[in-house]
């Protein structure tokens, strides 16, 4: 499993990037699959608590159900002129609830809710420079790459 904070050491200056992406906006795009593999596409938030990158979920929600029966997933940043930024993995839910309590920011709705963290598998950051489209990506334990196309 890779936490946010292992993406932070390994490639820091590419975290810091995404992460900012992701703080600009409060609404972003998670991709989740529904019972038949095709896509499913909803609104989330997110937050960067302890280790890892969490969102929730209303309870009961579709994208929610998706995600225990399959919790792959991706999560795409609001789009913004700085670049665009996507990550993607496993959600794994939070249901012990001590756990669950240092997972929330104070936002959730009132009631039960889900919580998930994403085991992070990848991240990539797409930009334009000059008359270049640039791809940086990242996996787990391996250097940044990045694909430069004209």
């Amino acid at each position: 499993m890779a936490t946010w904070q292992q993406f932070e050491r390994e490639a820091g200056e590419l975290a810091s990037v995404v992460r900012a992406r992701f703080e600009a906006s409060k609404s972003h795009v998670l991709a989740t699959l529904r019972k038949d593999g095709s896509p499913r596409v909803s609104g989330t938030e997110v937050d960067f608590q302890g280790p890892d990158l969490s969102f929730g979920s209303m309870l009961g929600a579709v994208k929610a159900l998706d995600l225990r029966r399959d919790g792959r997933c991706a999560i795409h940043a609001h789009p913004h002129d700085d670049g665009d930024a996507k990550v993607a993995g496993v959600a794994v839910e939070i249901t012990d609830p001590d756990e669950k309590r240092a997972y929330t920011t104070g936002d959730e709705p009132p009631g039960d809710f889900h919580a998930f963290r994403l085991d992070l598998h990848e991240a990539v950051l797409t930009s334009v420079e000059g008359n270049e489209l640039v791809i940086r990506l990242w996996h787990p334990d391996q250097p940044v790459r990045v694909i430069r196309r004209k």
